[in-house]
């Protein structure tokens, strides 16, 4: 069986179902109705799962399979045939054993972020569905263990059954056309395969409170899931509420033009009075950088501009000295300010957004102002010993401290520290006093400086590259020469380049020789001795490879941008090498897209071949500079056709 295929059905405000296409549960974060309490963080869990049958007149026939640990497969040969389509959202057709079928399916409703389950005879007769809702109540990173402070009661009202497992944690209302009867049990052992692989605990125990009986003979079933803050009351009649919020479903999700667009609208969801951009799921929440660099493609290169600017003021009200957060904690405490590229990802975005004309007056000061703001406070120094040093480079890091992108972390042990001057974060720094150079002298001049110290201080003797960090660890003059993508942001990726000319190609090429695989640049090249080409294992393992190796999709984009521009500068650019640029780079993205998280790019893969994805399988980023990639395209060719 394929449990490797998995689909998401966000609800705007950090919530979702998701699940695989074969129907099992192989995650903790897999479930029906997982709701953000303090949007788009403070996730719980709240409807697992269900465990459906259907009994036939030889015996009851198993619709849900489940894994139990050790590793026990239910059912085992006797599972359904199983079809799975994804659009216009998950649905599946499970063939019976008398050879009828049920057509389940599962979406969530956007506008009222509630999950509902339909389910339809296919062929004639009678047939008596069962279903029970499988419960836990608990943070999305947690496991469910049988307890006897889970609290079976039900308060059923009319078609709704009403639980509320603890009493800290939203209530669970279902709003079904069934009936429903009080049977309260536990189902124990439950095993997530890919819990397992990660090394992470992976057994779980679910309560089940009662059982719902439908006659599919009679008509379609249904069951409307929501937590208590969920807006507006249900209907009576939970299949016409169940046909409307289809119906308005399937015509908002026909208002995309492509897959591409209709998955980018899974990160775009509330935080405070504001929008912000996941980063992914099923485990991140908006992170600042994250969502800077994915809103190019998810947003600004898609026509999403009022949703940009929505974005972008939202954030712009958290710089402090410069900095805006790299995350908003999951439990609501203070945001964290421990990025030294969240602010300037921000003033490109910003930019990017100015560019497109539709900045009206307000929002045009608001966010050069916000621009004033983080060029000032960097320049003037801020917090982790970011600062403009003497040759207008900047400098940051502290020991203990991962500053950059390359941010994995070990108890103490900063894998990837970079303490220093990172070569992509001169690139962003450049690129941030240029923009604001166009109506501040003072940025202007500092831009100058800074760009003929990194002519003068980053490219390597032998012409083969720039070196990935300057002065590192704080040591005038030491010089980090490891093989890494970073260097790529200096001629692609951003809007300035910082370089040009032969040493662009040099570094265009050294890192499409020595990094560049299909899922995007390897983070360090084969050769070094610290490479890892597996991301697999406990925490710490992957961790140790997440920089060492791995893959980052996200990357290509910038990629592909520089190895544009330089084959401009060369005369070299027609439709010929664009298309065979999308033949090379975008097509084996587009053929991921049916394969990991569906219809979306993972966070990472294998520096290794083949190449297997990894990480979370619905990346923000990774998509949205897949998009960005297209535009990109288009911009060169005009009317040139995606790789669909």
């Amino acid at each position: 069986m394929d449990d490797t295929r998995e689909w998401l059905e966000a609800d705007g405000r950090g919530g979702y179902a998701s699940g695989t296409a074969c129907g099992l549960h192989t995650r903790r974060y897999h479930a029906l109705l997982l709701c953000a309490t303090r949007p788009p963080t403070g996730r719980m869990v709240l409807v697992n799962g269900v465990q459906a049958w259907v009994d036939l007149a030889d015996g009851p026939q198993l619709l849900t399979p489940q894994r139990y640990a050790p590793d026990l497969l239910v059912p085992g040969d006797g599972a359904p045939p199983v079809s799975f389509d994804l659009h216009p959202w998950p649905t599946w057709r499970l063939g019976l054993r008398d050879g009828r079928a049920v057509r389940a399916e599962c979406f969530v409703d956007k506008q009222s972020a509630r999950t509902v389950l339909r389910w339809t005879l296919e062929g004639e007769g009678g047939l008596a569905l069962n279903v029970r809702p499988l419960l836990s109540g608990r943070d999305y990173h947690a496991l469910h263990r049988e307890n006897p402070a889970f609290d079976f009661a039900a308060t059923v009202q009319d078609a709704r059954v009403r639980w509320r497992p603890y009493g800290d944690v939203p209530a669970i209302v279902a709003h079904t056309n069934g009936r429903y009867t009080h049977e309260p049990d536990w189902y124990r052992g439950f095993c997530y395969a890919r819990e397992r692989e990660r090394g992470m605990d992976d057994v779980e125990d679910l309560a089940t409170p009662g059982r719902f009986t439908f006659d599919l003979g009679a008509g379609p079933a249904a069951m409307i899931l929501a937590a208590d803050m969920a807006e507006g009351a249900p209907s009576d009649d939970a299949l016409a509420l169940a046909r409307r919020m289809a119906g308005q479903e399937a015509a908002r999700r026909a208002a995309f033009p492509d897959r591409l667009r209709r998955a980018a609208d899974a990160y775009v969801v509330s935080r405070a009075e504001g929008l912000t951009l996941v980063a992914g799921y099923p485990w991140f929440t908006d992170w600042g950088r994250d969502t800077f660099i994915a809103m190019r493609g998810l947003l600004l290169a898609s026509g999403r501009l009022d949703d940009a600017r929505a974005i972008l003021l939202e954030w712009a009200r958290y710089i402090s000295r410069g900095m805006l957060p790299n995350r908003f904690p999951d439990d609501g405490g203070e945001p964290a300010y421990n990025a030294v590229d969240a602010s300037l990802w921000f003033v490109v975005a910003a930019h990017e957004y100015l560019e497109s004309g539709h900045a009206d007056a307000a929002a045009r000061e608001t966010l050069r102002a916000a621009i004033d703001a983080i060029v000032a406070g960097y320049a003037a120094g801020t917090r982790h010993g970011i600062a403009a040093d003497e040759d207008g480079l900047l400098r940051a890091g502290a020991e203990g401290l991962q500053l950059t992108w390359m941010d994995a972390k070990v108890g103490d042990w900063v894998v990837t520290p970079r303490i220093g001057k990172p070569v992509e974060v001169q690139a962003l720094w450049i690129n941030a006093l240029r923009i604001a150079g166009a109506w501040d002298a003072a940025a202007r001049a500092l831009a100058g400086r800074a760009s003929a110290s990194f002519l003068r201080r980053y490219p390597k003797p032998d012409g083969s590259g720039l070196y990935d960090v300057v002065d590192a660890g704080h040591q005038p003059g030491c010089l980090d020469g490891s093989v890494r993508p970073n260097q790529i942001f200096a001629v692609g990726g951003l809007p300035h380049a910082v370089i040009d000319g032969p040493l662009a190609g040099a570094v265009v090429a050294q890192v499409e020789g020595e990094l560049l695989t299909p899922m995007g640049p390897r983070t360090l090249a084969p050769g070094d001795p610290r490479y890892i080409g597996r991301y697999q294992g406990g925490p710490a393992q992957r961790d140790a490879a997440y920089h060492q190796g791995t893959a980052w999709p996200w990357l290509m984009g910038a990629f592909l941008q520089a190895w544009l521009r330089v084959r401009a500068q060369a005369g070299s650019l027609d439709r010929a090498a664009v298309e065979a640029a999308r033949a090379r780079w975008l097509a084996p993205l587009y053929r991921h897209l049916d394969a990991g998280g569906l219809d979306h790019v993972a966070e990472i893969a294998d520096g290794d071949a083949p190449h297997s994805w990894g990480g979370a399988p619905f990346q923000a980023w990774s998509l949205g500079e897949l998009l960005r990639m297209e535009s990109m395209l288009r911009g060169v060719v005009p009317g040139a056709a995606p790789t669909e």
